[in-house]
């Protein structure tokens, strides 16, 4: 629908003669109004039918055009946080006509890439990295003598993140020439935003206003430090009386702001006025999520990221049927905290992704949303530890990465009883390689008197969940994106006995007798499989403890032990199984199958599982392929020295 039916002329002909930055800085200015409601609809247009993230992109449009339309990018470096917001980036950056393609497989990417564009100056899917990263490129830039401008684009959820504050800190210290752009997309600073606003905003960026301040700097040297203190406290004074600046001031920022994101006059001028100075500036634009489209200005949350929907309705495709495991952990923390009012739920600002929604509702004094800040999530969970709460930490895979110094030292060391609900565990598919949740059987393993379980089905999930909470403890139940295989929870919740693995069937093979070790999401797969090559197989649920004396029971009478989950292969389950056989002095054919070591594409999860060898084919015709080379050569392998094959 990129012509319009009537005429058969293009519905975007401004946009679509904007291939490159450069044909953008050829535009008049009147020009840019006209660019941003034919970017603004094709945005909507393409992204109804991919799906992907859509209300942050529509509040940036006019700030994006200003910042390719002021600088010389990708020589004057722009670096967003995350990439949620980064679409109309990507359009206007030469990938227009590949936007069809976004975070399917072999298309673009639903994040900024550096190996997909010079002008995604630095990658990244988790929030809170652009000012440090920006800040590095400012002080490489100077020390290598260029005179390209840095610019860092943050949104205000990341700025949550202490990271970001670190960075801040730091590049006030360092007197970097930096630009950081907090695009406040949810009015949670000021409201203070006008023709007033953008007026202060215009004087004191203005050449007049910023020769004055300088030249002040030089005459205000010459005097006592009394009367200077006096001076700059009371031009913060001032300033502070329309504007939040203080904060920003204290670290060592000129401020300006906040300034109407959607204006793009006073963008583009305001811009344009902050790239004549230098040092460490910070300018606050206000933006609306979702701006230009009505169902996504209504609730953003909903369009932050979609399915396919109707440009016209905004009725979003109805999703697949079935029970995905955040609603399994949803109900399960609402039925546990009506049993004990000792829990509480905590996350790291993902309450819709991580199923606390209703929680929050039912018991808003127990629900606690940290913001981006996982490192902080988990030692104030140790504080309510310590108190005799019982907190429940709901958090995606990737992130838990970013608090691992925070598991080991102020929680495991310690003894406290925490549980780690831990979401989109192993691929996730769309999001790709920054969000795959594929590390943590690796890195929570090692972790001493952490107890880890990971669920074969949702009625499964439930009981984990249940068993982790009754432990006293640090625990963690680690659990995939999307549905379950569609075995329906209990109302009644069940205690597991800790490190008991699960025989689901053995194997009626007299010759070349198979076992399958299976865990987590891998476990349903695997059990056609055995029923279909007679094998032996076993749903492990702890990855640890492990369920040693089952291991080492079917090293005796199997010739082949394989073992398969939805995690890097390195440090992963099978090589606890393999660590396990070694120790014990057992020798046996073993084959481990899981993730290989390398960074995923983007895809469908599906697409992903194939390309990893753990669909059931592939999982088959590795089988059968190792038992064909066992019995061809009479191969047993050492399982210490089996890791990875």
């Amino acid at each position: 629908m990129l012509q319009d039916t009537t005429t058969g002329k293009s519905r975007y002909p401004l946009l679509f003669g904007v291939d490159t930055p450069s044909q953008l800085r050829d535009l008049e200015l009147a020009e840019l109004e006209l660019l941003a409601i034919e970017l603004r609809g094709f945005l909507i247009e393409v992204t109804s039918q991919t799906g992907g993230h859509l209300a942050p992109g529509l509040g940036a449009v006019e700030l994006t055009i200003a910042l390719h339309y002021v600088f010389n990018t990708p020589d004057d470096r722009v670096v967003w946080d995350i990439g949620h917001q980064a679409y109309p980036h990507k359009i206007l950056t030469g990938r227009r006509d590949r936007l069809h393609s976004i975070r399917q497989h072999k298309g673009l990417s639903g994040f900024l890439k550096r190996s997909e564009s010079e002008f995604d100056t630095f990658g990244a899917g988790h929030a809170s990295t652009s000012i440090s990263a920006a800040l590095g490129m400012a002080v490489a830039s100077g020390l290598q003598g260029k005179d390209n401008e840095v610019v860092a684009v943050i949104g205000d959820g990341a700025l949550t993140g202490g990271m970001a504050f670190e960075a801040l800190n730091n590049a006030g210290d360092l007197d970097a020439n930096l630009l950081v752009i907090l695009n406040d997309n949810e009015m949670s600073i000021s409201p203070n935003v006008g023709a007033i606003s953008n007026y202060l905003a215009r004087i004191l960026s203005g050449h007049a206003y910023t020769t004055v301040r300088e030249g002040s700097k030089t005459v205000l040297g010459t005097l006592p430090p009394s009367v200077k203190n006096l001076a700059r406290r009371w031009e913060e004074h001032m300033k502070g009386m329309v504007m939040p600046s203080t904060l920003f001031e204290e670290l060592g920022f000129y401020y300006i702001g906040p300034i109407d994101g959607h204006d793009l006059d006073t963008v583009v001028t305001t811009l344009k006025n902050m790239k004549e100075m230098k040092g460490p500036r910070f300018l606050h634009v206000v933006t609306q999520k979702g701006k230009g489209f009505e169902p996504a200005e209504g609730d953003p949350c909903v369009f932050h990221g979609v399915t396919p929907f109707n440009p016209d309705t905004g009725k979003l495709e109805m999703k697949k049927k079935g029970r995905s495991y955040t609603n399994v952990f949803s109900d399960w923390l609402c039925d546990m905290a009506e049993r004990d009012n000792q829990l509480v739920g905590i996350t790291p600002a993902m309450r819709e992704g991580s199923g606390l929604v209703q929680f929050s509702k039912q018991y808003p004094d127990r629900y606690f949303d940290v913001g981006i800040a996982e490192q902080h999530a988990l030692t104030f969970a140790a504080g309510l530890s310590c108190e005799g709460l019982k907190p429940v930490v709901a958090i995606y895979s990737t992130f838990l990465q970013r608090a691992y110094d925070q598991l080991i030292h102020d929680i495991s060391i310690q003894g406290l009883d925490v549980l780690l609900a831990i979401d989109r565990a192993g691929l996730v598919g769309a999001d790709g390689a920054t969000h795959a949740g594929v590390y943590d059987y690796s890195f929570l393993r090692c972790v001493p008197d952490l107890i880890l379980m990971a669920p074969a089905d949702e009625a499964e999930c439930r009981n984990m969940l249940f068993t982790g909470y009754q432990y006293c403890g640090p625990t963690a139940v680690r659990y995939p994106r999307g549905n379950g295989p569609g075995i329906p929870e209990q109302s009644e919740m069940s205690l597991l006995p800790i490190g008991k693995a699960d025989l689901w069937r053995s194997t009626t093979c007299k010759t070349n007798k198979v076992a399958i070790l299976a865990f987590g999401t891998m476990a349903h797969p695997c059990g056609e499989v055995a029923e279909k090559i007679d094998a032996t197989i076993v749903n492990m649920r702890f990855v640890k403890p492990l369920d040693e004396s089952l291991i080492l029971e079917l090293s005796k009478n199997h010739d082949l032990i394989v073992t398969v989950e939805e995690n890097v292969l390195l440090g992963g389950a099978g090589s606890g199984v393999n660590e396990c056989l070694h120790k014990h002095g057992r020798t046996v054919d073993i084959l481990n199958i899981g993730v290989p070591d390398e960074h995923l594409d983007h895809g469908s999860q599906s697409q992903q599982l194939a390309d990893c060898g753990l669909d059931k084919e592939s999982i088959e015709k590795q089988i059968m392929n190792r038992l064909s080379a066992s019995v061809d050569n009479t191969v047993f392998t050492d399982p210490l020295t089996a890791l990875g094959s």
